[in-house]
Protein backbone atom coordinates (compact mmCIF):
# COMPACT_ATOMS: atom_id res chain seq x y z
CA UNK A 1 0.00 0.00 0.00
CA UNK A 2 1.67 3.32 -1.13
CA UNK A 3 2.16 5.68 1.72
CA UNK A 4 -0.19 8.96 1.39
CA UNK A 5 1.41 12.09 0.82
CA UNK A 6 1.38 14.71 3.74
CA UNK A 7 -1.02 17.57 2.58
CA UNK A 8 -1.72 21.01 4.10
CA UNK A 9 -4.47 22.85 3.82
CA UNK A 10 -3.37 26.49 4.60
CA UNK A 11 -6.88 28.84 5.28
CA UNK A 12 -6.61 33.15 5.23
CA UNK A 13 -8.36 35.95 5.17
CA UNK A 14 -6.49 39.24 5.78
CA UNK A 15 -6.56 38.76 9.43
CA UNK A 16 -6.58 35.21 10.25
CA UNK A 17 -5.08 32.29 9.11
CA UNK A 18 -5.38 28.64 9.87
CA UNK A 19 -3.03 25.73 9.06
CA UNK A 20 -4.70 22.48 8.86
CA UNK A 21 -3.27 19.07 8.09
CA UNK A 22 -5.16 16.12 5.98
CA UNK A 23 -5.28 12.96 8.20
CA UNK A 24 -8.16 11.56 6.00
CA UNK A 25 -8.23 11.07 2.20
CA UNK A 26 -8.62 13.34 -0.70
CA UNK A 27 -12.51 12.33 -1.03
CA UNK A 28 -12.90 11.47 2.76
CA UNK A 29 -10.72 14.61 4.19
CA UNK A 30 -10.25 14.40 7.94
CA UNK A 31 -8.70 17.75 9.19
CA UNK A 32 -6.62 18.34 12.30
CA UNK A 33 -5.61 22.29 13.09
CA UNK A 34 -2.11 22.33 13.44
CA UNK A 35 -1.75 26.06 13.67
CA UNK A 36 -3.90 29.19 14.06
CA UNK A 37 -2.92 33.12 13.96
CA UNK A 38 -4.69 35.97 14.25
CA UNK A 39 -4.24 39.91 13.55
CA UNK A 40 -5.45 42.64 16.01
CA UNK A 41 -5.87 44.95 13.03
CA UNK A 42 -8.08 48.03 13.41
CA UNK A 43 -9.98 49.90 10.58
CA UNK A 44 -8.24 52.27 8.72
CA UNK A 45 -10.76 54.74 10.20
CA UNK A 46 -8.77 54.35 13.63
CA UNK A 47 -5.40 53.89 12.33
CA UNK A 48 -5.14 57.20 10.04
CA UNK A 49 -6.63 60.31 11.62
CA UNK A 50 -5.11 62.67 9.39
CA UNK A 51 -6.58 64.27 6.19
CA UNK A 52 -5.39 63.51 2.78
CA UNK A 53 -2.92 65.14 1.23
CA UNK A 54 -3.00 67.75 -1.49
CA UNK A 55 -0.59 69.09 -3.78
CA UNK A 56 -0.62 71.68 -6.54
CA UNK A 57 -1.86 71.01 -9.73
CA UNK A 58 -1.08 72.26 -12.86
CA UNK A 59 -3.74 75.32 -13.11
CA UNK A 60 -3.28 78.32 -11.07
CA UNK A 61 -4.05 78.04 -7.60
CA UNK A 62 -5.41 74.24 -8.36
CA UNK A 63 -4.46 71.85 -5.87
CA UNK A 64 -5.47 67.73 -6.31
CA UNK A 65 -6.05 65.46 -3.78
CA UNK A 66 -3.57 62.66 -2.87
CA UNK A 67 -5.40 58.98 -1.87
CA UNK A 68 -5.06 58.24 1.57
CA UNK A 69 -3.02 55.56 3.18
CA UNK A 70 -5.58 52.72 3.84
CA UNK A 71 -3.55 50.92 6.54
CA UNK A 72 -5.96 48.52 7.46
CA UNK A 73 -5.05 46.89 4.11
CA UNK A 74 -1.73 47.53 4.25
CA UNK A 75 -1.66 45.49 7.39
CA UNK A 76 -3.90 42.62 6.27
CA UNK A 77 -0.95 42.23 3.13
CA UNK A 78 2.14 42.30 5.69
CA UNK A 79 -0.02 39.34 7.88
CA UNK A 80 -0.56 37.58 4.04
CA UNK A 81 3.30 38.09 3.36
CA UNK A 82 4.20 36.60 7.25
CA UNK A 83 1.76 33.50 6.65
CA UNK A 84 3.08 33.40 3.40
CA UNK A 85 7.18 32.94 4.99
CA UNK A 86 5.66 30.16 7.26
CA UNK A 87 4.75 28.24 4.67
CA UNK A 88 7.98 28.91 2.95
CA UNK A 89 10.23 27.92 5.81
CA UNK A 90 7.72 24.65 6.54
CA UNK A 91 7.96 23.67 2.69
CA UNK A 92 12.01 24.02 3.39
CA UNK A 93 11.55 21.54 5.87
CA UNK A 94 9.66 19.27 3.96
CA UNK A 95 6.34 19.45 6.85
CA UNK A 96 4.23 18.95 3.89
CA UNK A 97 4.31 17.68 -0.01
CA UNK A 98 0.92 19.00 -1.05
CA UNK A 99 -0.69 22.48 -0.12
CA UNK A 100 -4.33 23.36 -0.64
CA UNK A 101 -4.76 27.31 -0.27
CA UNK A 102 -8.16 28.44 0.40
CA UNK A 103 -8.32 32.59 0.78
CA UNK A 104 -10.26 34.94 -0.57
CA UNK A 105 -9.23 36.13 -4.17
CA UNK A 106 -7.93 39.20 -3.18
CA UNK A 107 -5.88 37.11 -0.45
CA UNK A 108 -4.72 34.81 -3.20
CA UNK A 109 -3.59 37.44 -4.93
CA UNK A 110 -0.88 38.64 -2.30
CA UNK A 111 -0.13 35.13 -0.92
CA UNK A 112 1.03 33.67 -4.73
CA UNK A 113 4.32 35.81 -5.02
CA UNK A 114 5.51 35.50 -1.53
CA UNK A 115 5.53 31.79 -1.74
CA UNK A 116 8.45 30.22 -2.76
CA UNK A 117 9.36 28.37 -5.98
CA UNK A 118 9.32 24.86 -3.70
CA UNK A 119 6.55 25.63 -2.16
CA UNK A 120 4.21 26.83 -5.46
CA UNK A 121 5.43 23.45 -6.41
CA UNK A 122 3.96 21.54 -3.74
CA UNK A 123 0.67 23.69 -4.53
CA UNK A 124 -2.46 20.83 -5.48
CA UNK A 125 -4.95 22.95 -5.42
CA UNK A 126 -6.62 26.63 -4.92
CA UNK A 127 -10.03 26.98 -3.38
CA UNK A 128 -11.03 31.01 -4.00
CA UNK A 129 -13.36 31.58 -1.42
CA UNK A 130 -13.18 32.43 2.62
CA UNK A 131 -12.88 29.50 4.34
CA UNK A 132 -11.87 30.87 7.95
CA UNK A 133 -15.39 31.38 9.68
CA UNK A 134 -16.74 27.75 8.77
CA UNK A 135 -16.44 24.97 11.22
CA UNK A 136 -13.69 22.56 10.34
CA UNK A 137 -16.00 19.80 9.46
CA UNK A 138 -17.22 22.48 6.11
CA UNK A 139 -13.35 23.26 5.42
CA UNK A 140 -13.47 19.33 4.73
CA UNK A 141 -16.40 19.36 2.67
CA UNK A 142 -14.86 22.27 0.11
CA UNK A 143 -11.50 20.54 0.45
CA UNK A 144 -13.14 17.27 -1.23
CA UNK A 145 -14.53 19.29 -3.78
CA UNK A 146 -11.08 20.43 -4.57
CA UNK A 147 -9.34 17.15 -4.42
CA UNK A 148 -11.59 15.33 -6.45
CA UNK A 149 -12.88 17.55 -8.62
Amino acid sequence: MPRRKITWVAVADGSKALILVNEGSDATPLLTVLAKDELDNPSAREQGTDRPGRRPDTGVGQRSAMEATDWHELGEARFVRDFAERLNRAAERDRFERLVLAAPPKVLGWLRPALSQKTASRLAAEIGSDLTGLPVDGIEKHLARALTG
